[in-house]
């Protein structure tokens, strides 16, 4: 047993310190916490520690955190995080829930088979598009029920983001002092102050609008997990309300960086679209490279503080730094448009489009989600309409194509490139789009995947079979559209790609 660790800790170890026949008590520690492993159970005491972002220096403060890590934990894993422990006696001879004063807290947490974990299962190569569109889910509905923060509250707040983000190169400057490090430090900063100038009001707007909620605070890869093959959430940060109060897309950004970390830019991307898409929060693409960056060399700093305590080379950090200048360097966007029937495999092919970019730099628009989120509806909601009735009128036809490009020309002057997933049956649609991306300085491309006529039926017929999906299109409307479908005319075909040169 090692003798350096406390002697609450030393005899927590003894198995028959815990209700029932438990094997050999193992022993996880963090930098702040330890994690007894006993059974079917995981009992995490915190460690006395006071540090600029935490105070666990006291007994009161430890029993405080207990309690709000079991509250927050709970919005999502109700069934992980059970309750708080005191435990009694004396360190030499703990007992939990005994009678007397606690010397100590912990929270009690049911054991999940940590194979599971997101980063173990990436590292095997075995993070799938179907792992993060199941987390997107999650996140969205878990950020659409988080408590706002409060309007006159410092979180989120214009002058508290950009406070953080210069927090950075303060420590960074610091902490590396090669030259050409220096260099670079600079050129990061600079396009972050002109960042933070252009985007200071949309963060205001955003937090009055209530987008600054009371997040998860930490949600890389090694805080998710798969359990019963559903994606779920763990271990929020409990002791720093500024790291947890925070603007949505920060949220997103965390993961989104941690996916790109993996080595992972099309899933990266495709989580990011996937919460988009439920969300309908398109403006949070406006802010997330600027968050995303900031994460990036919250990283950096981490490790160059590692390098500090370790005399380790500095190379790690180095590469955070290399991520943020690849993040702030986004190739030209561009605009795709799909074309084609119902049946024809567009969404298949824009999803593989979006999973193809190395640079994690496109989001789609998908005009079966849009046209419901414009008549208030879920993605996946039954509208009621027929051909030609309800959401699929000429009026709704035009409405939700002007809103199409609307949300299109917002992404594409913040940087990113768009895929816009919608028939465009009708060369004036297709012109009013190849116009904007000529508005926008983007590039102009035209996928239209190709089936046969029997193909479109049986796609429709497992389609509906299947249910889930947005797309209400039916076999009569597939019969509407090939009476009504424009094909591309031959100066159109000049700007047709397919997925094998969509890079």
């Amino acid at each position: 047993m090692d003798q350096r660790l406390p002697p609450l800790i030393r005899a927590l170890l003894e198995a028959h310190r815990y209700p029932g026949a438990v094997p050999p008590v193992e022993l996880v520690q963090t930098h702040i916490s330890w994690v007894l492993l006993a059974g079917d159970f995981a009992y995490k005491i915190k460690k006395p520690l006071k540090l600029p972002f935490l105070d666990f220096s006291t007994l009161e403060r430890r029993r405080i955190c207990c309690n709000d890590e079991l509250r927050l934990n709970r919005r999502f894993a109700p069934d992980i995080y059970l309750d708080v422990v005191g435990i009694t006696q004396t360190a030499q001879n703990p007992q939990f829930g005994g009678p007397g004063t606690p010397v100590e807290y912990a929270v009690r947490m049911r054991r999940f088979d940590e194979a599971g974990r997101l980063d173990r299962i990436c590292s095997r190569g075995e993070l799938t598009p179907a792992h993060l569109s199941d987390l997107a889910g999650a996140v969205a509905a878990f950020h659409a029920d988080a408590a706002i923060t409060p309007p006159a509250s410092r979180f989120g707040s214009p002058r508290e983001v950009r406070a953080q983000a210069l927090d950075n190169f303060h420590d960074l400057s610091r902490l590396l002092r090669h030259g050409h490090v220096q260099g670079r430090l600079d050129a990061l900063r600079a396009w972050t102050e002109a960042q933070f100038k252009q985007l200071a009001p949309l963060m205001e707007t955003r937090k009055a609008a209530g987008r600054v909620r009371e997040c998860h605070g930490d949600l890389h890869l090694a805080n998710l997990v798969l359990i019963n093959r559903r994606v779920r959430m763990f271990d929020c940060i409990e002791f720093n309300e500024d790291l947890r109060c925070i603007d949505v897309a920060s949220e997103i950004a965390f993961t989104y960086i941690d996916l790109l970390d993996h080595g992972q830019p099309g899933l990266a991307n495709w989580f990011v679209d996937e919460v988009f898409s439920r969300s309908g929060d398109y403006e949070a693409a406006r802010v997330l490279r600027f968050y995303a960056v900031y994460r990036a060399l919250v990283r950096a700093k981490v490790e160059a503080i590692r390098t500090g305590q370790t005399h380790a080379d500095s190379g790690a950090a180095v590469t955070y730094i290399a991520l943020a200048e690849h993040l702030v360097a986004p190739p030209p966007a561009r605009l795709t448009i799909t074309h084609g029937l119902a049946g024809c495999g567009k969404t298949v092919d824009s999803s593989q489009f979006l999973q193809n970019d190395l640079h994690a730099s496109t989001l789609r628009l998908r005009a079966d989600v849009e046209r419901k989120r414009l008549f208030g509806l879920a993605g996946t909601a039954p509208s009621g309409s027929g051909a030609d009735t309800g959401i699929y009128t000429p009026v709704a036809h035009v409405r939700t194509y002007e809103h199409l490009r609307e949300q299109a020309a917002t992404l594409l002057r913040a940087g990113w490139s768009v895929i816009v997933d919608a028939a465009f049956l009708k060369r004036a649609d297709r012109d009013n789009f190849h116009a904007l991306a000529t508005e926008t300085g983007a590039a102009f491309a035209i996928l239209a995947p190709q089936a046969t006529p029997a193909q479109l039926r049986e796609r429709i017929h497992a389609r509906s079979d299947l249910g889930g999906d947005a797309s209400e299109a039916t076999l009569e409307v597939l019969a509407q559209q090939m009476l009504r479908i424009e094909p591309l005319a031959a100066d159109e075909r000049s700007n047709l790609i397919s997925l094998e040169n969509s890079g």
